[in-house]
């Protein structure tokens, strides 16, 4: 028929965009092709991030037509010197990091709080009276 003609096929889509981040937060505005706002944010189990503005970003689309999104990751910054495989390293704009290590080794840079009990080597920790 002349209407099945007519019609067009949708637009591709893609599955996941590159974007960047408009408005910072736990529920996030990522401009992809267009600005979406109020987006959730997701990550691994046991960690939280909450991406900064001008952040590149990693947008996945679901549901029918893509119109169900979320951030899902960002761009990797640069890897500290020496890296290796399985290694993790956890760092803040500000530059606080906690790197673990494959060797057992746990690097902290900035302040370091402790709330509860602290043990070294077994013992509970108790400060040099001297």
């Amino acid at each position: 028929m002349w209407i099945s003609r007519q019609m067009k096929a949708p637009a591709p889509t893609a599955d996941a965009d590159l974007g960047m981040t408009t408005i910072a937060g736990d529920s996030v505005g990522v401009v992809t092709r267009g600005e979406v706002r109020a987006l959730p944010v997701y990550g691994p189990g046991g960690y939280v991030w909450m991406p900064e503005s001008g952040a590149a970003v990693l947008v996945i689309k679901g549901g029918p037509g893509g119109e169900e999104q979320c951030v899902a990751g960002q761009q990797q910054a640069l890897i500290p010197e020496g890296m290796g495989p399985g290694e993790v390293y956890l760092f803040t704009p500000g530059g606080n990091s906690v790197y673990l290590r494959s060797g057992g080794e746990i690097e902290l840079r900035g302040e370091v709080r402790i709330q509860g009990s602290l043990t070294v080597n077994g013992e509970p920790y108790a400060p040099c009276e001297c």
